[in-house]
């Protein structure tokens, strides 16, 4: 939508065909933002092999699980002068890699990759109210391009070169806004709130530092900024999950209930494998994973925060 909307032709494609069609039909998407009618510079591709002609730039935004496949379909295509833009959170089961690590098995280094990342739920991209990303690339061209195609009116996008601290640092704050919605499904109020985000972003830098990202990546738009983003406002998939397993409802209700992908499910137990594997503390991570699991309630888990020994805050 943002980028049709700034007058480039765009078509979009998505693996679900009757979805494709009523969207098509409709000229909008009825389920989740019927208020934003397509410009017409947007065009629906029924077929993946119709979208990437002529094409030679793409953003994918799919489930981070379904990365890989979506990949691989692509190396199967592979549309000539291809770059690859990832709008997606989040770190692979099993391999724990991140993003840009699954595109460069599946379509080879050569691939010129980016990351999209920063506080930005869709309603309000769509809207029209101030947004700013951050787009990070160790390819400068494409990093400038992107944001040249994005920058615009009231949406921002600044440049970076840190594409693991962008990529972390949308995967971790997914997991700690399910802590923080948990907090306040138990009515524990704003200061707890406060301590949980403060106490996460050090659990985020921790985890950033070990894995090479840079700690100013982690203190902008991708790290802090998308931290506050979804542990404060109930637009937040991840924070509405939380709310609800703090006040009790169980997980696959809660999930149903929802009716999207919560990526932070998916994402806690990656982050808790990295950090075992770098041998990082990260204590509010590490319950939530014991909540999801079902080996720990919501009270249970505050409590064991509650009860680590007291040490310094850079700790």
């Amino acid at each position: 939508m943002l980028l049709a909307r700034h007058g480039r032709p765009t078509r979009l494609w998505g693996h679900d065909g009757a979805h494709l069609a009523a969207l098509e039909r409709d000229r909008c998407n009825r389920r989740h933002l019927p208020e934003a009618p397509f410009p017409d510079t947007l065009t629906l591709a029924p077929e993946l092999t119709s979208a990437l002609c002529e094409v030679h730039d793409i953003v994918l935004a799919v489930p981070f699980k379904g990365l890989r496949s979506l990949a691989q379909m692509l190396a199967a295509l592979r549309p000539r002068a291809l770059r690859v833009a990832l709008a997606c959170k989040g770190i692979e089961a099993g391999t724990h890699k991140l993003g840009h690590e699954v595109l460069a098995e599946t379509l080879g280094d050569g691939v010129p990759t980016a990351v999209i990342s920063g506080p930005s739920f869709a309603r309000e991209v769509v809207a029209g109210l101030p947004t700013a990303v951050t787009v990070a690339s160790s390819d400068a061209g494409f990093a400038t391009d992107l944001v040249c195609r994005l920058h615009h009116g009231t949406f921002r996008a600044y440049t970076s070169t840190d594409v693991i601290g962008v990529e972390l640092g949308g995967a971790v704050k997914n997991v700690l806004a399910i802590a923080a919605g948990v907090s306040d499904g138990l009515a524990f109020g704003a200061n707890a709130r406060a301590a949980l985000i403060s106490r996460g972003l050090a659990e985020m830098l921790r985890l950033g530092l070990a894995v090479g990202g840079l700690r100013e990546t982690f203190m902008g738009l991708a790290g802090l900024g998308d931290l506050v983003l979804s542990c404060c406002d109930d637009q937040s998939r991840n924070r509405r999950l939380g709310l609800m397993l703090g006040r009790g409802t169980p997980l696959p209700k809660a999930l149903m209930a929802i009716g999207q992908v919560v990526e932070g499910v998916y994402t806690a137990r990656e982050v808790q494998a990295l950090a075992t594997v770098h041998r990082i503390d990260m204590p509010i991570s590490e319950q939530v994973v014991r909540l999801l699991d079902g080996t720990s309630r919501p009270s249970e888990a505050v409590e064991t925060l509650l009860a680590r020994e007291p040490r310094h805050e850079s700790e």
